[in-house]
């Protein structure tokens, strides 16, 4: 591939459509990943009847169980007992999660004389049983990442006979080590950080002064601010690498969004599954001395200086977590789709702004080549539509045949939110960001359940709406 393309500098995205050979390959069962959701994560709700001593207290030592158990009760009737006139028979409707309501009624049957749910709601409890154990498996909190992100399809530690670094021992020991720091890291450990060597260091000089002269001229207004940012806080500097934890601390102060070190490419689930909790899995080699303008695979220098600055925007961030929020539980096919939506809008996307076209796609501003191309009036230009991106091919060792412009993030996102509605899911997904370090998705099966989380949003809107206010008092 490079012998036919020497000139092209290579700028792929670990989510791109996988060659053939890896399509329906890959440890532990790439193409689908199916295991049973923690019962514990399942929100539920469940009418329970039961009758207790009609005495001073009785009713507060049962409550202080809903309590203690994180049970919501969201209505209580008292009804006439069907047993002894000595008792007092309740009706309560509660919340909480499945495994914590089946705790709860171990505990009152303990304690009750008589305690009952209805079998409407143990049928509909059976049914959603049996939806979640057909889901694909998907992380319902941050740290569960941990069993996916070493999931590595190719490009990892081995590298393919055609791969510039095959023959060179020291390359592959080199390659070996980054591996191994990656497949050890776990959520909430400091990044390792990195000796780069001085040909290492080299490459990413070469590399970043060519690119800082195309910005002006090529790159969007978002890129270049946060560009700028990351230089005057002395992360992005000629004569040395940036260390990934420096920049995680950077995007969480900003966005929210945190990166762990992978080792090569990951399935399109398991790495959009990652954006879907907003961190980034970031590779932490440079590409092979030979030629600084290929790369088989996406390396340090495309992670660090392609993505980090967008991903410090605060729409973007939220345009990529949509992306992967939409992604979670859904059908193989659909997330093909969403990982092409994502190819051509998160790596490759053209914008326009004040009437000329710039590049916000991280696979463009880690390309020299590639970036000069997809400006030149050479290049075909398409209005980004998820209906038409879904059916464009993924280039990912030659320049696209076709790159897509949007009028502006929002409208990006806009479209992309629309599209992901249409994606078939049995349940409803919730980024929780409050739950730290947790950061737990809410599975919404009721309308109870939905009208909570509405509520939690509006107090949300209320607080802006009260900060709005101040400001416009002034």
């Amino acid at each position: 591939m490079s012998s036919r393309h020497p000139t092209l500098q290579r700028r792929d995205s670990r989510v791109a459509p996988l060659p053939r050979r890896y399509s329906d390959s890959g440890e532990n069962g790439h193409k689908r990943l199916v295991r049973r959701m923690s019962s514990f994560e399942t929100m539920s709700t469940a009418p329970v009847i039961f009758s207790l001593r009609n005495e001073v207290g009785a009713l507060n030592n049962i409550i202080s169980l809903f309590r203690e158990n994180d049970i919501q009760v969201r209505g209580v009737e008292l009804r006439k007992p069907q047993r002894k006139n000595s008792e007092v028979e309740l009706f309560v409707d509660c919340e909480g999660k499945k495994g914590m309501l089946r705790e709860l009624i171990q505990q009152l049957n303990e304690q009750l004389h008589r305690i009952e749910i209805s079998e409407e709601d143990r049928k509909r409890e059976a049914t959603i049983d049996k939806e979640m154990k057909n889901l694909p498996w998907f992380p319902k909190k941050i740290s569960e990442l941990d069993k996916s992100s070493n999931n590595v399809l190719m490009f990892g530690e081995e590298l393919d006979a055609d791969h510039p670094g095959y023959r060179d021992v020291a390359y592959r020991e080199r390659r070996k080590m980054f591996a191994q720091i990656a497949a050890g890291y776990r959520h909430g450990m400091p990044i390792t950080r990195i000796e780069f060597t001085e040909e290492e260091t080299d490459m990413w000089n070469q590399v970043f002064r060519e690119l800082q002269n195309l910005y002006p001229t090529h790159a969007c207004k978002e890129y270049l601010v946060n560009f700028k940012t990351l230089c005057d806080e002395g992360i992005y500097k000629f004569g040395e690498i940036p260390q990934l934890e420096d920049i995680s601390v950077f995007l969480k102060e900003r966005t929210g969004f945190q990166v762990r070190p992978v080792a090569g490419y990951l399935s399109p689930r398991d790495f959009l599954a990652g954006l879907a909790f907003r961190v980034f899995h970031s590779t932490q080699y440079i590409r092979h001395p030979t030629n600084p303008l290929y790369t088989p695979e996406p390396d340090s220098i495309h992670d660090i200086i392609g993505h980090v600055p967008m991903l410090a925007d605060r729409s973007f961030a939220q345009f990529s977590q949509e992306i992967g929020l939409a992604s979670l539980g859904a059908a193989e096919a659909d997330v093909t789709k969403l990982a092409s939506c994502y190819f051509f809008t998160v790596e490759f996307g053209l914008c326009k702004q004040d009437g000329q076209l710039r590049a916000y796609g991280a696979g463009l501003l880690s390309s020299i080549s590639e970036l000069r191309f997809a400006l030149s009036p050479t290049a075909i230009i398409k209005p980004f539509n998820p209906i038409d991106v879904i059916h464009q091919e993924c280039r990912i060792t030659t320049f696209q045949d076709s790159y897509f412009q949007s009028e502006s993030f929002p409208e990006a996102k806009k479209q992309i939110r629309e599209y992901a509605a249409s994606i078939q899911h049995s349940f409803g997904i919730r980024y929780d960001p409050y739950n730290t370090p947790r950061a737990s998705r809410s599975l919404r099966q009721t309308s109870g359940e939905i009208m909570n989380a509405v509520d939690e949003l509006k107090d949300d809107l209320k607080v802006l709406n009260d900060a709005l206010s101040r400001i416009q008092s002034i």
